[in-house]
């Protein structure tokens, strides 16, 4: 049985992509409470408990393994907002949605930040491919929110003059902005009130419904 293909060109059998998988997982967490500059290769071996050769088999290098967390993250994230955010339609439905991620961040009291948004300020600068990529997924997350507010917009909750796509750029960059802050302060009520101003603002534009 084969899969994925591996950097090299040759189709992975199961137990390859097994072994790959894991090593991204462990680089990805180590990544996500370390950082990316501060995660070597050794680090990454001795969590997966892959060997060099297996390591070299899958990736090149660091950037290569940097650029398959970015896709194992975002795929991790993509599911878990679309699962949260995908049959949204009402304001109550987008309070769970901030209720959850604080909820969540607080279990580490805001230390470690978005896991995309920790990525992007660490590769950005660094690597094309993996910003690319970063923007199409921070833009298909957007793009979830923008979809919870466009249902609301046709549901009668929101005026219908009202731009959908710059509502939900203000909701992201407030999601993002709130993690950054709670992440230097080890405290969550950045993040929180960060995204309750952003949909304290959506609130208000309902009235205009009325």
């Amino acid at each position: 049985m084969t899969t994925a293909d591996s950097h090299n060109g040759r189709r992975l059998t199961a137990r390859g992509a097994k072994t790959r998988a894991r090593i991204v997982a462990a680089a990805a967490d180590l990544m996500y409470i370390q950082g990316v500059g501060a995660t070597t290769l050794d680090d990454v071996l001795a969590a997966s408990g892959a060997s060099k050769s297996q390591l070299y088999h899958h990736f090149d290098g660091k950037e290569a393994l940097v650029r398959a967390v970015v896709e194992h993250v975002g795929q991790r994230v993509i599911e878990r907002e679309r699962d949260a955010l995908g049959h949204v339609s009402t304001f109550r439905g987008l309070r769970r949605w901030r209720d959850a991620l604080v909820q969540n961040n607080a279990l580490r009291h805001g230390a470690y930040g978005c896991a995309l948004g920790s990525l992007a300020s660490e590769v950005s600068d660094h690597d094309a491919l993996a910003r690319q990529a970063l923007a199409g997924l921070f833009s298909e997350w957007q793009g979830l929110l923008a979809g919870v507010l466009q249902r609301l917009q046709d549901g009668g909750a929101l005026p219908p003059d009202v731009s959908i796509d710059q509502l939900a750029t203000g909701l992201m960059a407030a999601l993002q902005g709130g993690y950054m802050l709670s992440q230097t302060a080890r405290n969550v009520t950045p993040m929180a009130t960060s995204i309750d101003m952003a949909l304290a603002h959506i609130e208000s534009l309902s009235e205009r419904t009325n």
